[in-house]
Formats: structure tokens, sequence, C-alpha cells
């Protein structure tokens, strides 16, 4: 009796330490960022989100805002870069964490954006001075709310 729990134990043991490291051996999350050919913050955020378990490629272009106008993003929510992953938009230097949830949540809408280029976020240097209010981009022209603070 006692040789049958020592193996029930080993397998339980084995059994969670798979289901703990399964994570480490999904597939990326496969991403195509298009940035101005002249910005390093958003090589750095790239560089990020690689370090975070996503596959980017990066696309210099002089059409930065004409590519957020099409997928959405209004003119005044523009982030530095623009995203696409999975069926989203991500514009700006949004926490992995934030866009982990999008995708986990695929929620009915466009995309997230954070605008500007707020000091401290990721890819960007400086000293985070507040909270970040990462915004939906809303499908069919609704009003944008707040989908995260971080």
């Amino acid at each position: 009796m006692n040789r049958t729990f020592r193996l029930g134990s080993r397998f339980a043991s084995v059994a969670a330490f798979i289901a703990l490291a399964a994570p480490a051996f999904a597939e990326p999350l496969e991403a195509t960022l298009y940035k101005d050919p002249e910005c390093g913050c958003c090589e750095g955020y790239a560089a990020y989100l690689r370090e975070n378990g996503f596959n980017v490629e990066v696309k210099p272009t002089d059409e930065l805002a004409a590519i957020s106008r099409k997928a959405g993003v209004p003119e005044g929510m523009q982030g530095c870069h623009t995203m696409f992953i999975d069926r989203y938009v991500v514009d700006g230097h949004v926490p992995v964490n934030v866009v982990r949830k999008l995708i986990g949540e695929k929620p009915a809408i466009a995309g997230i954006t954070l605008p500007g280029m707020p000091m401290g976020s990721p890819g960007m240097a400086g000293t985070k001075t507040g909270k970040f209010v990462i915004y939906t981009v809303p499908k069919d022209g609704k009003a944008a709310s707040v989908y995260a603070e971080e």
C-alpha cells in the first residue's frame, strides 16, 4: 500500500510539473509591428515583446498614421507604433500583460491603444509617473472606453 501511495504521489508531482511548464512550450504569439523608420523606442518595445515570448516582425513605414486610422484608431488616441496580433490592433506601448489579456478574453472590439509615448512604459525611457490608461479601439464608430489601467 505504501508503494502505491508513493507511485501515485510521484505521478501527481510529474503531472503538476507538466501542467505548470506547458505554457512555456506553447507557440509564441505572432505579431507585426509598424513603426516610423527613425523611431528607436519602437525597437525597444519589439525587444520587450520578444523577451516576453512574442515573435515580432518589425516593418518600418512612413505611413504609420494612415495604418492606425485604417485599423480604427482615432487620431487623438494613436500611440507611437501600430501592431497587429491575432485579429486585433494594439497601438502604442501597451504592457504585455494587457496584450495577453486582450488575446485571452477576445472581446468584440478592434483592439486597444495606449495613446502617445508615456515615460516609463515598455520600450520607453524614463520613470513611470502615473497609471497607464489603455483604451478600447471600438468597432463601428462606437466611443472608446477604458480597457485597463496599469
